[in-house]
């Protein structure tokens, strides 16, 4: 004779993947700006102080209208030192990125990663609603894939 199980039938759970995958989470949200009419010195000087490498660039009303780099100072430096020009009189308005592309706050970090690969940018303005909320770099990217290696994708 068998022995009777009393358990019953067991029920297969199957685990949810529950790990953010959204721009916005991984974004930086606390950027340091600039401003159209700040001098190229400030701009190096805040980019050193800060350790960082571009950031964006916003009018009176803290809307979007650039994006400044250590690429565009390093065009300022080499025209000052050919045209024998200081620094000082040059504005991030005459050197920034106008034509800059955004990416949306919920948009997947695996798309982001493609906007990456295809442009070849080292950072990206997040904007909801038309609104700067942030700024994702591709180092943001590696950290969140690096966050969920241990998951299914």
């Amino acid at each position: 004779m068998g022995i009777k199980s009393f358990q019953g039938a067991r029920k297969v759970v199957k685990k949810e993947f529950d790990a953010p995958i959204l721009v916005e989470n991984y974004m930086t949200r606390k950027l340091v700006s600039f401003s159209p009419d700040q001098s190229i010195l400030e701009v190096m000087e805040l980019f050193t102080k800060h350790n960082i490498s571009g950031g964006p660039v916003l009018d009176n009303n803290g809307f979007l209208v650039g994006i400044i780099s250590e690429a565009d100072c390093m065009k300022t430096i080499s025209e000052s030192r050919y045209f024998n020009q200081p620094i000082l009189e040059k504005r991030v308005d005459n050197y920034m990125t106008s034509n800059v592309e955004t990416i949306g706050s919920d948009i997947s970090i695996f798309d982001a990663a493609g906007i990456f690969h295809k442009n070849n940018r080292r950072r990206l303005p997040v904007l909801k609603n038309g609104i700067l909320v942030g700024q994702i770099s591709r180092k943001d990217i590696v950290i969140a894939a690096l966050k969920l290696s241990g998951q299914n994708w």
